[in-house]
């Protein structure tokens, strides 16, 4: 609900002139809610210049977070695009195995009718007044529209009370899913029967791949919303860094690829099962790989070099992406009254632990990037507090100055943002996947796996080994024992028969 100034409203009152009231009329109709433009940024790891990380180029970010907070302890609940979508959405942990799928968002909201308690914050943030436009993959399916992998568009929203407008531009490649997996050429990896590469370097411009055309149309967009009377919620969802890792050329050529960095962590960590991590079968569907990577044969170091360029490049590349839309905020004066969150969906192993995706609860596949900038209250700040994605509902909608009655897993970060030493912040978040649960704590991270194969617990100091290469739950059952029930806080039983 837009909140009206009285004292605009008393001195409309008082005023006698024609000016006056052309005046008083125009402040009334200025939207005193901030606005909200939340990026969603597919498989990013914090692995950004304002991470501390220097041989990334990510001077777009770089500079949003110079005027905002940076979370370096963030973690999302599930790491699967879908399900982590569905968890920060609706700002709760997963219930069932079904809420660990990339169908979540299809299976438990799509086709179900308006209820009292809204689908998303999206959806709550529309019921108070927000007008909403979502572009790109702010859901799972990258256009919000629900149909398969090689179908024809479809035309049910995946997300069916949350938007005033979905937008998505599929450029030459047709569809979303097209664009989704697409190559310079217009072809993608249906069409090519999984016979790509799981990187492209493309001699074409930004416009060449599908985020480009999303920054175009977000900014356009952008434009348009200025013109309204009410606040606005904007969600534009880009898919690089996903695989393919494709990009443009010059993003290529700002790395060399002879002095890029291997993995501080190429083995299986120690006292860890196998089954705790898996054989990267999402990127071995890229047939045309140079290698095979398994758990039992890394790549080569020649071609994990190759990989993390490609991945480089297209961070650079959607970086660049990002700066267009936050240029045309601070063009047409947005940016002093708008809110700007830059999420990362989930992290990815680049091949840490010789995994190259995601799918796993250790460090990397859990841990990914968020920045919120909030006019007037935060600027340059580091947060190294533990959040989870879970905590940003509430946190937007106390921004927003929106009532939740209702509840939710998360808890609002505002304290935090004004005080990032405030005592009675919880520094716990929860993870799920590969029939296990993960607690993060500043020192630990302990994980417990429902499964037969041995170990079931697994112990990470983050002091002593902050790349998780060792499990040292057999040395440390005291503290094992200590942070047991605090797990089992964030245990819901999806594991039970």
């Amino acid at each position: 609900m837009i909140k009206i100034n009285t004292s605009v409203l008393l001195a409309a009152l008082i005023c006698s002139t024609t000016a006056c009231s052309k005046q008083s009329a125009s402040d009334e109709n200025t939207p005193h809610q901030p606005n909200v433009l939340f990026i969603c940024v597919d498989d990013l790891r914090p692995e950004l210049g304002c991470y501390g990380n220097d041989y990334i180029q990510s001077p777009n970010i770089d500079r949003l977070a110079e005027t905002g907070t940076v979370f370096t302890n963030h973690f999302v609940s599930i790491p699967t695009c879908g399900a982590s979508r569905y968890s920060i959405l609706t700002g709760m942990y997963p219930r069932t195995k079904g809420q660990l799928s990339n169908e979540a968002i299809h299976h438990f909201i799509s086709g179900k009718p308006e209820g009292e308690v809204p689908e998303t914050f999206i959806h709550h943030l529309k019921r108070n007044g927000y007008y909403t436009v979502g572009i790109g993959k702010i859901s799972h399916y990258v256009d919000g529209l629900l149909y398969g992998y090689t179908d024809s568009v479809g035309t049910e929203l995946e997300l069916p009370h949350s938007w005033n407008e979905m937008l998505f531009d599929p450029g030459k490649w047709g569809t979303g899913w097209n664009a989704f997996f697409g190559y310079a050429d217009g072809s993608n990896r249906q069409s090519r029967n999984k016979q790509v590469k799981p990187y492209e370097r493309g001699e074409v411009d930004d416009d060449g791949y599908p985020d480009g055309l999303t920054a175009k149309l977000a900014v356009e967009k952008l434009k348009e919303l200025k013109q309204k009377d009410q606040p606005f919620f904007l969600g534009v969802g880009f898919f690089k860094p996903h695989l393919p890792f494709n990009a443009p050329a010059k993003y290529w050529d700002l790395y060399d690829e002879d002095e890029i960095a291997l993995t501080p962590s190429p083995d299986l960590p120690e006292n860890v099962n196998p089954a705790s991590l898996h054989e990267s079968g999402e990127f071995k569907s890229y047939q045309a790989g140079d290698e095979k990577p398994s758990l039992d044969q890394p790549v080569s170091d020649a071609y994990q070099r190759k990989l993390r360029h490609a991945y480089f490049a297209a961070v650079s590349y959607v970086d660049a992406q990002i700066g267009k839309v936050l240029d045309e905020l601070e063009k047409s004066g947005l940016a002093e009254n708008t809110i700007v969150v830059l999420w990362g969906d989930h992290g990815w192993h680049l091949g840490d632990h010789r995994v190259w995706g995601k799918h796993t609860i250790f460090e990397r596949a859990l841990k990914s990037a968020l920045i919120i900038k909030v006019p007037d209250r935060s600027s340059g700040k580091q947060i190294d507090r533990i959040v989870s994605s879970v905590d940003i509902y509430p946190t937007l909608m106390e921004l927003c100055e929106v009532d939740m009655n209702f509840e939710t897993d998360g808890t609002s970060m505002l304290a935090l943002l004004e005080d990032t030493n405030t005592p009675s912040w919880k520094d716990t978040a929860w993870g799920y996947f590969n029939q296990g649960i993960s607690l993060r704590t500043p020192r630990y991270r302990l994980t417990k796996y429902f499964r037969e194969a041995q170990p079931v617990v697994e112990l990470y100091d983050h002091y002593a080994d902050p790349n998780e290469n060792a499990n040292v739950a057999s040395q440390h059952q005291e503290v094992v024992n200590e942070l047991l029930p605090l797990l089992e806080q964030g245990n819901f039983g999806i594991y039970q028969d």
